[in-house]
């Protein structure tokens, strides 16, 4: 599906986030060409009366003024350099960025202020910023989350038809650790009956430790109203033998109880134990003290 690309200027650019492990956001685009199956913003999509279905990611607004709207928060008095989340609502990384580089740009704003943040993508075309990423490490702190859910080539393909392949994210992730960055690696979400088989979330761990990651977690699925739909109608095409045990693990609401969620996540901790997945980084990227960072973001 070929996408549309709205060039729309942005009021702000934070968003202050509640019910989340962040309290603040930045997505430089809106839509998503990735169109996963699985995305938990078609929700917010249905419930903001915005397509969610097989229209979604079919029209993208590119803020093209975001990296100055956020310089200007960014220089705030009131602003208290809380961590900020990149990529939580639509992917920086998508295709798009090569060409309107809103997201390097808005990692320089940050690195000029020595504010930190934390990057979630599955685009391998961040390599491209690793200089900047470099520079605003350097200032305060910085992370990159890969998700990589599975590397089975069948599951990937069908949950997640606009995306890189995960090799490639992977590959992705060693140029950032190589550079001293902290890159890790988010399994999620992980799909019951599909790719919650061990030898599958140990294919996964095992790649993601040659890679270098210096960490990884887990996440299963959760399938609010107008996610749920969408899914439930691409698991009925392509493994109608599993729509039954959804429905069923499903019925009760969105999230699955901790008796499913809880063996999971501690196999992944396991194996990511028993492979050796930790920081490993020869150079490790670190902000400067706390009075010497004011200092550089005065400057």
């Amino acid at each position: 599906m070929r996408a549309e690309y709205r060039e729309e200027p942005c009021r702000n650019a934070l968003n202050r986030v509640r019910g989340m492990p962040f309290a603040w956001s930045l997505n430089p685009y809106m839509g998503c060409v990735h169109r996963c199956t699985f995305c938990y913003v078609r929700a917010f999509e249905a419930r903001a009366d915005r397509p969610w279905d097989d229209r979604y990611g079919a029209s993208i607004r590119v803020k093209t003024n975001v990296a100055d709207v956020l310089r200007r928060e960014l220089t705030r008095p009131s602003w208290d350099r809380e961590p900020v989340a990149i990529g939580a609502a639509t992917d920086p990384y998508q295709p798009a960025e090569g060409r309107y580089r809103l997201t390097r740009a808005c990692i320089g704003a940050f690195a000029e202020a020595a504010s930190p943040f934390a990057i979630i993508t599955r685009g391998p075309l961040i390599v491209r910023d690793v200089d900047v990423l470099v520079e605003a490490a350097r200032r305060a702190d910085v992370s990159v989350t890969f998700s990589v859910p599975t590397l089975d080539h069948e599951i990937w393909q069908r949950t997640e038809p606009g995306t890189a392949p995960p090799r490639q994210r992977l590959r992705a992730l060693s140029r950032l650790v190589e550079a001293g960055i902290d890159a890790r690696v988010g399994m999620a979400p992980i799909l019951p009956g599909l790719s919650d088989r061990r030898e599958l979330l140990a294919e996964v761990v095992r790649e993601a430790r040659a890679a270098g990651a210096t960490g990884i977690w887990a996440n299963l699925l959760h399938l609010r109203p107008g996610t749920r739909e969408h899914f439930l109608a691409a698991l009925e095409r392509d493994w109608p033998e599993l729509l039954p045990r959804y429905e069923r693990l499903y019925r009760r609401g969105a999230y699955l109880a901790r008796k499913e969620t809880h063996p999971v996540r501690e196999q992944v901790r396991s194996l990511a134990r028993t492979h050796g997945v930790r920081d490993r980084r020869r150079v490790r990227l670190e902000p400067p003290a706390i009075a010497e960072q004011l200092q550089i973001a005065a400057m």
